[in-house]
């Protein structure tokens, strides 16, 4: 399968594959496309799990606590954020963070493949000075706790960063102990080269196709180097305009690996080969 491609970051676990979750698995294998469903909390991480399970090969899983799933910080969050339909009643259940029920989660299968998505997100954030330290302590608190299990159990991590790049820096800067990726990097260049000196592979998808005021996704990419570089697809979210419907899915994760193919002045073939290795060598899979 010379043209094997690896969608490194996809949520079929989540309510908008409920219907059709196993067709579209089929359909992504079918296609030669591997796949990482990504937990965001216990339940999440549970299904991901009972997906990767079912297919002995191509289908992996990982388990984490999204940054605003942690207890406190969702009561902390400004006015006006909602809760993501995909994952509201599993958001709602999420009253207590037992780091012992994650560490046996992830000893339950040998399909897990990493800690994540964990990190930082600082998008809807309290207005009050108080509050806001608050929300970016609990935030920390749980990152750092789960980055203690990933070193316990030799797991790398996929961080979730937003609007909070320079503290994850700062955070990773003083640990150390950790390999992972960035997922969805949405960072300056800057941030692009600090996170590459720390060793970290950083995550491409369909929001690469979007105007983000002040990044230049062409600069970006062009100076990650190739063997630094993940494709996801974010799946349901994020879809490529190429795509020609609403919810995405790992299949798509080609446009974003033609996109920086183009961008890098390289065959398709070339990025779909070396970011699958990547993706092996991190995921050890």
């Amino acid at each position: 399968m010379i043209n094997m491609i690896i969608d490194s970051h996809c949520h079929l676990n989540f309510r908008s594959f409920e219907g059709d979750v196993d067709e579209v698995i089929r359909r992504t294998l079918a296609n030669d496309t591997w796949m990482i469903n990504v937990g965001s909390q216990l339940e999440t991480s549970k299904k991901a799990i009972e997906l990767a399970e079912k297919y002995p090969q191509g289908v992996y899983a990982t388990v984490g606590l999204y940054p605003l799933h942690i207890p406190g910080v969702a009561d902390l969050i400004a006015r006006g954020a909602k809760l993501d339909s995909e994952e509201a009643a599993a958001q709602e259940s999420v009253k207590d963070f037992n780091i012992d029920d994650y560490r046996k989660l992830i000893l339950s299968s040998k399909k897990v493949v990493a800690i994540g998505e964990i990190g930082l997100d600082y998008y809807w954030r309290p207005k009050s000075k108080t509050k806001l330290d608050i929300f970016k302590d609990l935030q920390k608190q749980g990152l750092l706790l789960q980055m203690d299990l990933a070193d316990e159990l030799n797991l790398p991590v996929i961080f979730h960063c937003r609007v909070a790049h320079d503290d994850l820096i700062d955070i990773l800067n003083i640990r150390r102990n950790f390999r992972g990726v960035i997922h969805s990097f949405t960072g300056t260049i800057g941030q692009m080269q600090q996170y590459l000196a720390l060793g970290l592979y950083l995550g491409f998808n369909g929001i690469i196709f979007k105007h983000i005021q002040g990044i230049d996704w062409q600069e970006i990419i062009l100076k990650t180097p190739l063997d630094k570089i993940l494709i996801e697809t974010d799946a349901p979210y994020l879809t490529p305009p190429m795509a020609g419907v609403a919810r995405n899915e790992p299949v798509f994760v080609k446009y974003v690996a033609q996109e920086i193919a183009k961008i890098k002045k390289l065959s398709y073939e070339e990025v779909a080969i070396q970011t699958a290795k990547n993706a092996k060598t991190l995921f050890n899979i």
